[in-house]
């Protein structure tokens, strides 16, 4: 006889976003206890069994969207950390990435202010894979992590970020699988209509052209139709934010080059720059679902996404090059009074002779996603269920960046207006530039002129990343010979087919006929104010304005530099999978979980162009390449979890896992030359046939309940990674395919077929490693006095013997070994609240120590820095009105980084700093009426 233990059906609460969560758990307890009955007996029981739910439970706010994710994470079979729909709409966030950054083992890293993309269990972003409503997700950028703040924290009513893995879990992550999801209207007993307002403004203030305000703005309406067999639900939000950026920064690398008049060995940078970064962020988006469920037998629900987002900035900059000057200047550059601090690291001094430049750098970028599916579930008497579901995704990005450079005029090509240049640099605050003789506030003595960086450069990069998508599963009861052990078992198959393309024209933005000039008063703003950074006023300005008036500019992919930058990355997955879910007891303790096999095929391929340097008697040409390969991965996996005395839960888990690389370093884009001493050939490029990251790992964790209203908990991790993919170059390539048609020229030696290629490559991996210690409790369980008072809290402790090299970050984090990208060994969560009588109040901190985060540098690639550890402080305080005519308003006032917590990079040790970076506290003020 089958033994039956304590129910999988997921904690419900009154009608809001989080009954999404627990969707499938309440569909399959419907499914057992509704064989025998009519379909009209069928709908009755539904409806009983919802408006008692909605009955008896009666927490809302803040404990609300606390006790949902509670008993998501209580009732999972994986081990799983969720954050529920009030928690997203209460908690103090620009994005749902601020918002899971909370959760014990997740980190963020803040992109222009904003936390964009997460890391799980201290590995990069790469490692994690992102879902919409359990589908695989496309992204903007040149790889797979996708970009968090391209989605409204208001238009989703739940994330589950999954640790471990299900073998019915596609698309899943190495490190973790973050699944956003959107609302399900018929889990909701009525109409709900919710109206959100909200006013922002910049601690920064506005300057140039730019405002120092913005607004949030959404509306969202579920309703059911037809005696609740068709559900719909719509929700649009709007955002614009001001961009507002005061930044001191140093040129890469700080080395020993030599300098007149600094000692020899002297660790300097051979640049500076302070900077003013003004614009606007505007964010809409749209969700919409349909849900029709015409019996409780079959359910089907069509869902959309759609959001638009376009960022346009300009940062107007002071910048001197600390190691040359101009071409033919009258005198060269030379330090005077140089301090130099005990590791060898130049910290100050005056900088004679110096040639400094105001530039304007503009870019655009226009970023749209829209996401689809149709999900159909069946259920038969016989227990059997079935579910198909067809997706397709789409993002696109298109981006301009321009510049223009200014500096004073020459009088003549014997008196250039040089500058002596006080410099104090810092590692804590702003460094200090300071000069001597001249004046950069007058727009009219500087000149759009040939400087040392020329007059301008642009480049229009855009992306195109396509994925279409089919599921189908089915799941029948465990037969009667294994039912002691299994409850069901489930089997699947998903394709997925995902392209994506690069393109990045570029090219120098040349002064036009007009020669040297000053840009017209009708061009300029209002000036920006340096004086963080001990420079003053410089001119701002429009910058397209300028490049279309004064300037020319003719973009190209054809230069040979240029060609392999576009290129095309396709993937063709297979997913096949086995899971039997258990229902058992061993050793007289009950036990559920699951275990099954994922077995992975995938074919990858690239299509490019190189410039091929040998071509047409030396002078070139361009010749197509592709490559790929195909691959199968086989994933076991299991999740096991007890249930002991005392609402217990111990759990255990192993799975074989994979994250495929990244989709830039699959291109098969190359540079390729042959030396004409040696006959030698050589290349640097990308890899197509690159194999997927792998590992093996082992879970264990602790939890103890309080029903669902609190928890404690000790997790923890064990990866084996059997290896990385970072660059590397391989002796001894085969060249032969690229050089059958070389030719030398008179005197020079024939080619030869091997030589050496650069790229990534499948390298040494290691250990990863760490626990995870997690809290969330309302304090009345310590005393009735503390009644509304709670916090919750997390500690994640990660190390890895993991040591990868980057050669092209190596003006960064140097040529030699650096740790995971990514890894903060320790990260820290605390969230304290308030509630009683409508009154809430909420601070949150997260804070993570150092790690080596990415951006992208000038030429648009990616590149790692040392990013110094941060803590973020988010407030928030808020009235609602529960009863009276005012009943369904609340109000509220926040705080975004409270205390204006700079974001840091230095080069190899702290005293050589790269970035120090201020976007201000963001303060909101709004309303939210909901009827």
């Amino acid at each position: 006889m089958k033994t039956s233990h304590a129910p999988r059906e997921l904690f419900r609460v009154q009608p809001v976003a989080a009954g999404c969560l627990v969707t499938l758990a309440l569909m399959a307890g419907a499914a057992q206890a509704q064989q025998a009955q009519t379909e009209t007996d069928k709908e009755a029981a539904a409806k009983a069994a919802a408006d008692k739910t909605l009955e008896t439970v009666t927490v809302t706010g803040i404990r609300r969207g606390i006790e949902a994710a509670i008993s998501v994470k209580k009732n999972a079979d994986a081990i799983v950390e969720a954050v529920s729909a009030e928690d997203i709409g209460k908690l103090p966030d620009v994005s749902i990435a601020e918002s899971i950054a909370r959760l014990p083992g997740l980190s963020a890293q803040r992109v222009a202010g904003r936390a964009q993309v997460i890391s799980v269990r201290g590995l990069s972003p790469d490692f994690a894979t992102t879902l919409l409503n359990g589908r695989e997700l496309v992204s903007t950028g040149d790889n797979r992590s996708v970009e968090f703040d391209q989605y409204p924290s208001e238009l989703l009513s739940a994330v589950v970020v999954y640790k471990t893995p299900e073998a019915g879990l596609v698309g899943q992550g190495l490190s973790g699988t973050i699944d956003m999801q959107t609302v399900r209207p018929l889990n909701f007993s009525n109409r709900v209509v919710t109206l959100n307002a909200r006013g922002q403004r910049n601690s920064l203030g506005k300057a140039a052209d730019a405002s120092a305000t913005g607004n949030r703005l959404s509306a969202s309406y579920i309703d059911q139709f037809a005696n609740r067999s068709i559900g719909v639900s719509l929700g649009y939000a709007h955002q614009q934010t001001p961009v507002q950026e005061e930044q001191v920064g140093f040129y890469e690398p700080w080395d020993q080059t030599g300098r007149t008049g600094l000692p020899a060995g002297t660790y300097n940078s051979g640049g500076i720059k302070a900077l003013r970064r003004t614009g606007k962020s505007e964010r809409d988006a749209l969700m919409g679902t349909v849900e029709f469920r015409p019996s409780q037998n079959w359910t089907s629900v069509v869902d959309g996404f759609w959001t638009k987002a376009k960022q346009v900035d300009t940062a107007n900059q002071f910048e001197m090059n600390l190691g040359w000057n101009g071409n033919n200047p009258p005198a060269g550059l030379n330090w005077s009074n140089p301090t130099i601090n005990d590791n060898g690291t130049q910290t100050g001094g005056t900088l004679l002779n110096a040639y400094p430049l105001v530039r304007g750098m503009y870019n655009k970028r226009d970023d749209k996603i829209v996401a689809a599916g149709w999900n159909n579930k069946l259920k038969f008497e016989s227990g059997l269920s079935l579910m198909a579901d067809v997706n397709y995704s789409r993002a696109t990005r298109n981006e301009l960046s321009l510049e223009n450079n200014t500096q004073l005029a020459r009088a003549s090509a014997t008196d250039w207006p040089l500058d002596n240049v006080g410099l104090a640099f810092r590692t804590g605050g702003f460094s200090q530039i300071v000069p001597g003789l001249r004046n950069y506030s007058d727009p009219t003595q500087l000149l759009l002129q040939n400087t040392i960086y020329g007059s301008g450069y642009g480049k229009v990069p855009s992306v195109k990343d396509e994925l279409t998508g089919f599921k189908l599963v089915g799941n029948l009861p465990a037969p009667d010979f294994a039912s002691g052990l299994f409850s069901d078992f489930e089997a699947g198959l998903n394709y997925a087919d995902r392209s994506k393309k690069k393109r990045q024209p570029e090219g120098n933005i040349n002064v036009g006929a007009q020669g040297d000039t000053a840009i017209a008063p009708d061009l300029q703003y209002r000036p920006v104010d340096l004086s963080f950074a001990g420079l003053g006023l410089i001119p701002a300005w429009n910058v397209p304005g300028a490049v279309g008036r004064y300037m020319t500019f003719a973009p190209t992919e054809t230069a040979s530099y240029l060609i392999p930058k576009a290129w095309q990355v396709k993937e063709k997955t297979t997913t096949a999978f086995l899971k039997g879910n258990l229902d058992a007891t061993t050793f007289g303790v009950p036990m559920r979980g699951n275990i099954g096999l994922q077995v992975v095929r995938t074919d990858q391929s690239s299509q490019s162009n190189y410039w091929d340097a040998t071509l047409n008697n030396n002078a070139g040409g361009v010749k197509p390449i592709e490559g790929g390969k195909t691959y199968t991965d086989y994933l076991p996996s299991m999740n096991l979890s007890w249930s002991l005395p005392g609402e217990q839960t111990v759990r255990f888990a192993l799975a074989k896992q994979m994250a495929r690389p990244r989709v830039e370093q699959m291109n098969a884009g190359l540079e390729f030359g042959v030396n004409g001493t040696t006959g030698r050939p050589g290349a640097t490029g990308g890899n197509p046939t690159l194999n997927p990251w792998r590992a093996n790992a082992v879970d264990l964790s602790w939890e103890k309940y309080f029903g669902n209203k609190a928890y404690v908990a000790a997790a923890a991790y064990y990866k084996d990674l059997r290896s990385y993919i970072y660059k590397q170059t391989v002796d001894g390539y085969d060249f032969s395919r690229f050089v059958v048609d070389y030719v030398p020229q008179p005197g020079q030696p024939p080619a030869q077929l091997t030589g050496d290629f650069t790229a990534p490559y499948n390298g040494q991996g290691g250990q990863l490693k760490g626990l995870e210690l997690t809290a969330s409790l309302p304090l009345n369980l310590v005393s009735p006095m503390l009644n509304g008072f709670g916090i919750v809290a997390s500690a994640t402790f990660n190390d890895s013997n993991i040591s990868i090299k980057d050669p092209d970050s190596a003006s960064s984090v140097g040529s030699g070994p650096i740790s995971l990208p990514g890894l903060s060994k320790r990260v820290y969560n605390l969230t304290a609240y308030y509630e009683a009588n409508g009154f809430e109040f909420r601070i949150s901190q997260r804070k993570r120590s150092d790690f080596i985060g990415e951006i992208g540098n000038f030429n648009g690639s990616r590149t790692l820095r040392y990013v110094v550890g941060e803590s973020i402080v988010d407030a928030q305080i808020g009235y609602n009105f529960t009863e009276g005519p005012l009943k369904g308003l609340g109000l509220l006032a926040q705080v975004n980084n409270l205390t204006d917590e700079a974001y840091r990079t230095y080069a190899q040790t702290k005293d050589r700093p790269l970035e120090y970076i201020k976007w201000g506290r963001t303060f909101l003020l709004g309303a939210t009426y909901k009827f």
